[in-house]
């Protein structure tokens, strides 16, 4: 079987391409064709996660495994496409170079016969041109009442009872 998937870069201009790629191939396989499809060298950190309809960030498949505990972590040498996605899971988020946080959205749109001839992978189309500089992301953080306590039981707005001698020096 043959996965045919669109592979958008986040940002306001259309920059997409449409790539062919044998579904038992590997995530890593994947990651190489996505790089060079886009022009970049390969050689930055990355990582796909599995996303829903709304485009959340699922589960980390990663480039190399980074976990505290070896095996934590589902590494792209070692995962196939058909092993995570299919008819019902058909989105991703790709990230590669986390200094930069180049953001792709990739969707599975079809499922297709591998056609006698052609080699996978395939880069069926390619529009648009990649900026120079990864497009800025807008993080937004919930909003946290500041009278309430953190996650450990402290009230950064409370200087009075945070347990430091402020001239410690």
């Amino acid at each position: 079987m043959i996965y045919r998937f669109r592979v958008i870069l986040d940002t306001h201009e259309d920059v997409f391409r449409d790539i062919e790629i044998e579904a038992s191939s590997t995530f890593e396989d994947f990651h190489n064709t996505i790089t060079q499809s886009f022009g970049f060298g390969g050689q930055e950190m990355a990582s796909f996660y599995l996303s829903n309809e709304l485009w959340e960030q699922g589960e980390e498949i990663a480039l190399f495994d980074m976990g505290e505990k070896p095996g934590d972590v589902l590494v792209m040498e070692e995962t196939s496409l058909d092993s995570m996605l299919n008819e019902d899971q058909t989105r991703l988020i790709y990230v590669y170079d986390f200094l930069s946080m180049w953001t792709f959205l990739v969707e599975l749109a079809e499922i297709a016969e591998i056609e006698e001839g052609r080699s996978y992978p395939n880069l069926m189309f390619a529009h648009g041109q990649i900026p120079e500089n990864a497009p800025d992301k807008e993080f937004i953080a919930e909003e946290q009442d500041s009278d309430e306590d953190d996650d450990l039981g402290f009230n950064p707005e409370d200087f009075d009872n945070l347990d430091f001698d402020a001239n410690w020096n």
